[in-house]
């Protein structure tokens, strides 16, 4: 278990180091106003900032790396069997805290405390990210083919619950970052949390965790990314359509609704 908070560390300090100085393509109000601004050039709108790929691409690095590295399967062999010595709880928490930074920051907004982006702005973002998130961990889980620690699949790697978890955690941090920096990233908690409880609930490996967080934050980052050029595309040129997007869970499946009138 100190591995994951040693990540949580790592992620908080990365966020601190770097999460100023980078320019987010989502502080432009839309990508209507930021095509139209001829201070803002079509090379500057579509880059990506590549400093926010260091922390996935490490974890999901890890995660796959721990796949066949003798050293680092061990690794996941002796935390099982650490946790294993304890005989902890099989609760199903990890079912909810999953979704649980997303949700606070839409409650957080109720209560006046505005993040980054208003309801439907912020509902295309992390509508986004859970698919993207979704579209990457189910087809890998049966590529993989993974066994479970308690056998009951082989659908392990990567944990899909932690991916949501650290994908809604990213997205809290990126909403909150620039007004409240300890509350932005106090979602990352709840993410730990998730995985953690993965692992002790038998159900995925540490590799299975620590790629899973990388795949959650890298969905957000993209969904940041994509903003900008969904909300040009949903707009349109009809300014009077309405447009309605949001996430969803069901049955163990997460996506996102979307309903548009012209």
């Amino acid at each position: 278990m100190k591995f994951l908070f040693v990540l949580l560390i790592f992620i908080i300090s990365f966020q601190q180091l770097f999460g100023q100085d980078l320019q987010d393509p989502d502080n432009r109000q839309d990508s209507i106003q930021a095509l139209n601004n001829s201070s803002i050039s079509q090379e500057e709108y579509n880059r990506f900032p590549y400093k926010r790929l260091i922390v996935p691409a490490a974890f999901i690095s890890y995660g796959v790396a721990s796949l066949s590295i003798k050293d680092l399967k061990d690794l996941n062999e002796s935390t099982r069997f650490e946790i294993s010595e304890h005989h902890p709880d099989h609760i199903q928490l990890d079912t909810y805290t999953q979704f649980a930074p997303g949700v606070l920051v839409y409650g957080l907004n109720a209560i006046g405390i505005e993040g980054k982006h208003n309801l439907r702005d912020r509902s295309i973002i992390y509508g986004t990210s859970l698919l993207i998130s979704s579209a990457v961990t189910f087809p890998v889980k049966h590529m993989v083919k993974e066994e479970r620690p308690d056998g009951s699949n082989s659908l392990s790697f990567p944990s899909g619950h932690t991916a949501t978890a650290f994908a809604s955690a990213q997205f809290m941090f990126r909403e909150y970052k620039d007004t409240n920096f300890l509350l932005g990233i106090s979602g990352y908690s709840l993410a730990v949390f998730t995985g953690i409880y993965r692992i002790l609930n038998n159900k995925h490996w540490l590799g299975d965790v620590v790629a899973g967080a990388g795949v959650g934050i890298l969905s957000t980052e993209l969904s940041y990314w994509l903003y900008p050029k969904i909300n040009h595309l949903l707009s349109g040129k009809n300014k009077n359509g309405q447009t309605m997007i949001m996430p969803y869970y069901q049955k163990g499946n997460t996506g996102i609704g979307f309903v548009k009138n012209f």
